[in-house]
Order: C-alpha cells, then sequence, then structure tokens
C-alpha cells in the first residue's frame, strides 16, 4: 500500500514537472522573442530552401520519378542499381574520391601555411598578397585560361614549349587522352583552392591574443613550430573546422571545372564524378528519384568525411 502511494506521489510530482518545464520555454520565448524574430526571415528562407529540400530528395530516393508521372515507391532499387548495376557510377566514385583525397588535404594545408606566412608581413602588402592569392577564386570563369595551356594543338602554351626544348615532336591532346585528364583537374583546382578557407584563416590569425604567445614563450615555447602547434593552431579551432567543411565540400562537389576542361561527358568518363553523374540523370534524364540517390550517398560522404574532421581537429594542440 505504502509503495502504490509513492508511486502515486511520484507521478503526481513528474505531472506537475511537464507544465513547468513547458512554462520556462514559454518565459524563455517571451523574453527573447526580438531575437527569435530577428532570426526568423533567414531560418525560414534555410528551411523552405535547404532543410525541405533535403528532406524531400532524401524520401524521393526511395521513388521511381521521371517528373512526368506520379512517384511509385521502388524502396532499395534506386541504391542497389547505384552500386550493383551501375559501372558508370562506380568511375565517378573512384574519381571523386581520389580527386578529393589530393585536393583536400593539399589545398587546406597550403590555404593555412599561405596565410600562416602573409600574415607576418606588413600590412599593405599583406592586403595586396591576399588579393594576389585570393584573385583566381573570384575570377569566375577564369579557369578557362587552362583549355589554352593545355589546348591539343601546337599553339597550346604547354605544347609549344615541350616541342620548342625537343621534348615532344608533335602536340599532346592533353583533354582528350584519358590518362592526363584528372590530373589536369586537379592541378586547376588546387590553382582555385585559395578561397573563402584561405581569408578565414588570415582572419582567425589575426584574432590571436599575443598575450598568448608572451606567456608560452615564458613557459617554454622555443620555436616557431611549437609556437603554431600549441598556441596559434588551438586558437583558431573554429577557423580550422569553418575551412575544413569549405574545402570538403569544395572538393567532392567538383564539376564545373571537369565539365569545361574535358567536356560532358569525358572520355571514357575519366573526368566523371558524382556531381556530373548526377546532373547527368537529374537535368538530363529526368530521373529524379534516382538522382536523388546519387544526392543521398554524396550528402552522407559529405557528413562522413565532415565527422572525421572534426575528431581530427579535437586533437590539435594535444
Amino acid at each position: 500500500m505504502q509503495a502504490e502511494v509513492n508511486r502515486h506521489a511520484a507521478s503526481s510530482l513528474i505531472q506537475t514537472k511537464k507544465p513547468s518545464r513547458l512554462a520556462n520555454v514559454a518565459r524563455e520565448l517571451r523574453k527573447n522573442k526580438h531575437y527569435y524574430l530577428l532570426m526568423s526571415p533567414y531560418m525560414l528562407i534555410f528551411f523552405a530552401f535547404t532543410v525541405i529540400p533535403v528532406v524531400i530528395s532524401l524520401a524521393l530516393s526511395f521513388f521511381y520519378f521521371n517528373m512526368l508521372e506520379f512517384p511509385r515507391f521502388v524502396g532499395w532499387q534506386n541504391y542497389s542499381r547505384l552500386f550493383l548495376g551501375d559501372d558508370v557510377f562506380m568511375i565517378a566514385l573512384k574519381n571523386t574520391f581520389m580527386f578529393a583525397v589530393v585536393t583536400g588535404p593539399v589545398s587546406y594545408i597550403a590555404c593555412f601555411l599561405f596565410a600562416w606566412i602573409i600574415n607576418e608581413l606588413s600590412p599593405k602588402v599583406r592586403a595586396f598578397m591576399t588579393l594576389v592569392f585570393y584573385a583566381p577564386s573570384i575570377s569566375g570563369n577564369v579557369f578557362f585560361i587552362w583549355l589554352i595551356v593545355f589546348s591539343g594543338d601546337s599553339y597550346g602554351y604547354l605544347n609549344g614549349f615541350l616541342m620548342k626544348f625537343g621534348f615532344i615532336l608533335e602536340p599532346v591532346q592533353w583533354l582528350s587522352n584519358e590518362q592526363y585528364i584528372l590530373p589536369i583537374i586537379i592541378i586547376v583546382q588546387l590553382w582555385l583552392s585559395l578561397g573563402t578557407s584561405f581569408l578565414a584563416f588570415i582572419a582567425g590569425l589575426q584574432t590571436i591574443d599575443r598575450s598568448l604567445i608572451e606567456a608560452g614563450a615564458v613557459d617554454g615555447i622555443k620555436n616557431r613550430w611549437q609556437e603554431l602547434w600549441f598556441i596559434t593552431l588551438p586558437s583558431m579551432r573554429p577557423q580550422l573546422m569553418f575551412g575544413a567543411v569549405m574545402q570538403i565540400t569544395g572538393s567532392l562537389a567538383v564539376a564545373d571545372i571537369s565539365i569545361a576542361l574535358a567536356g560532358f561527358p569525358s572520355v571514357n568518363y575519366a573526368g566523371h564524378t558524382i556531381v556530373t553523374h548526377l546532373m547527368d540523370f537529374g537535368t538530363i534524364r529526368f530521373e529524379m528519384g534516382y538522382a536523388s540517390a546519387i544526392a543521398t550517398v554524396l550528402f552522407c560522404t559529405m557528413i562522413g568525411a565532415n565527422k572525421l574532421t572534426q575528431k581530427l581537429l579535437r586533437k590539435v594542440g594535444e
């Protein structure tokens, strides 16, 4: 009998706590209503054009939808076709991973090293050098200049140079030979990689408290590399994370450079990536369910890469 009374008392306490929590939430909403009101335009746009389309794409990946007929549920058929029956997708997956493994870490490290070096210069020189390094990424389709460099005739800069000094006897079809296409795309992407991440690192280096460096010298920091590892990098974790996300997204979502240099589709799909495969089925064949499955695979890949990067960045400075 006593146990039953205690049970009723506990349940009554729980029931009295629930309204109090809701009351606390309502009180906080009323208290901070101006902040939520100011955030509402952005949140509405974000949900309307980002969250809702992603959710719809995830759901649509389990349907067959050709833009003309009503969607028909097919379950895991799109994914089984993607991994077991689509040889071109496996080529695109391999090309994308090779591209990301090379350009992601290299461009990320290059962005930080150039930012670290430029940060030591005088303000005027630093501003000029920042513009020089950042200019390719804000110049639109400036990478089309590489079409002249790797042109397949004797007027191409690279062919002309190699023929002039006797390295080759006839022009090389750089963008029509499958063994050269992916390395060329990687080179061009590395040239364009000093973008938003580079600016974020410059800004992060400017915000480091100089007193930390002085305190580190007192505590036994002996050289610039120790200062970099134990003071500079831990102080820049937000900028490092932002830069990592931007580099991962850029390396896994490459498409424009591949299409501009190698064509669409490229020779034997040598420059084919996941995004170009997505464009093929989404904007040309209009197989929207299958395209949504491709987009879901890319989305999950990016999330996994970002989670792995977060774990690695937590170890910085340890």
